[in-house]
């Protein structure tokens, strides 16, 4: 019996993950994502919804970049000044450029900053949050919705750590934001009203944790503390979400130790390197190089091997003309039933070739169509 009881313990010991034991969190939701291929890699609670006060600027951030000229000059209506919480102290009037807005928003959380760029884009707060609901669905956040820029309580407002985490996952491969995110302090040019302003970011992971790359904190009384970091090491980015975590800087440094300590990102394909030629019909160049269009890295556990399958989807041949950076197919890396593609693309172009009769013919065609007409 004593024997039996000790093989039980045994087996419960061999198979307890004290890794994720150790993510003991004061967080009420929580998720650590992989950036490269948003692979889940620890969560708690990740798809209950929950308020998320400040956080919501990721989107906001991302929606301006997309829908705006980042270098255009905003007019700052009355309507965007003095609204409750964290601010930029934007003036009435103030002509200042949609980035400068967008650095407001993201470092010092500037709730003015949100709402003066909802109306220069879509003229009131309400039409731009549908700009904002729809891109939350076409990133695939479907438990989100989205009422207000900055994130101040509202009904209706909510996403969840796992939603967050796609959408920031989406926001940090836009070069303009990772650049803005990442900034620990900057100083903005005075505009018509106000002098020079120097921004420093809220986000103290940038100071606090070697290889963080952002990106937002948000606090109100509805939604407790609420904290985003990205951060990368060894060709590893990982994303970590929590929402209403009263310890949050603790659980981020645990989560991120956590996928630094456990995972490695391996390399498949690189962006550019050859795949594979293909012919060309009736083309000047008998056949075109075809390459990868991004990179693919696969995130497995430290101690593990990583075996995967190849597969490539490109036509038989081309017919001219080929345009250079077309789409000519699919690479698809299967490893552990999960899959990773990118594109394929053209890496020179092709003309049509013509033949010295059919050029004999073309220009007879134009000098007899040139007489006719005259």
């Amino acid at each position: 019996m004593r024997k039996t009881c000790f093989m039980i313990i045994l087996c419960i010991i061999l198979c307890f993950d004290f890794n994720a034991y150790a993510l003991s969190l004061s967080a009420k939701s929580a998720v650590l994502m992989d950036l490269a291929t948003n692979e889940v890699l620890y969560e708690k609670n990740a798809h209950q919804k929950l308020s998320m006060a400040s956080t919501t600027k990721i989107m906001t951030a991302i929606c301006a970049i997309e829908n705006a000229d980042i270098n255009k000059k905003v007019d700052v209506k009355k309507s965007a000044i003095g609204i409750e919480g964290s601010s930029m102290y934007l003036k009435y009037n103030e002509k200042i450029s949609m980035e400068d807005l967008i650095y407001g928003l993201m470092l010092s959380s500037g709730n003015d900053a949100a709402v003066a760029i909802a109306l220069d884009i879509s003229g009131s707060v309400e039409e731009f949050a549908i700009i904002m609901n729809k891109t939350a669905q076409k990133i695939g956040a479907k438990n989100t919705h989205f009422k207000n820029p900055n994130g101040l309580d509202e009904k209706d407002h909510y996403t969840t750590a796992y939603d967050l985490a796609l959408i920031t996952s989406y926001a940090m491969k836009n070069e303009t934001f990772y650049k803005i995110v990442s900034t620990l302090q900057k100083k903005l040019p005075k505009t018509n009203v106000s002098p020079e302003r120097y921004l420093r970011n809220h986000n103290k992971m940038l100071a606090m944790y070697d290889g963080c790359i952002g990106v937002k904190t948000g606090f109100t009384k509805k939604s407790g503390r609420c904290l985003v970091t990205g951060a990368k090491r060894n060709n590893l980015g990982v994303i970590a979400v929590t929402l209403n975590a009263p310890d949050d800087w603790n659980d981020h440094k645990k989560m991120l130790n956590f996928a630094f300590d456990n995972y490695k990102s391996v390399k498949i394909i690189s962006k550019g390197s050859y795949i594979q030629g293909v012919n060309v019909k009736k083309g000047d160049i008998p056949f075109i190089k075809c390459v990868a269009k991004d990179d693919i890295y696969i995130t497995a556990k430290k101690d593990s091997e990583i075996l995967y399958d190849i597969n490539i989807s490109l036509p038989e041949y081309f017919n001219a003309p080929v345009t250079f950076l077309d789409d000519a197919g699919t690479l698809t890396v299967t490893s552990r039933n999960k899959e990773y593609k990118t594109k394929i693309i053209t890496n020179s172009s092709a003309n049509i070739y013509i033949t010295n009769t059919e050029r004999y013919f073309d220009n007879l065609k134009n000098i007899i169509s040139y007489f006719i007409c005259t």
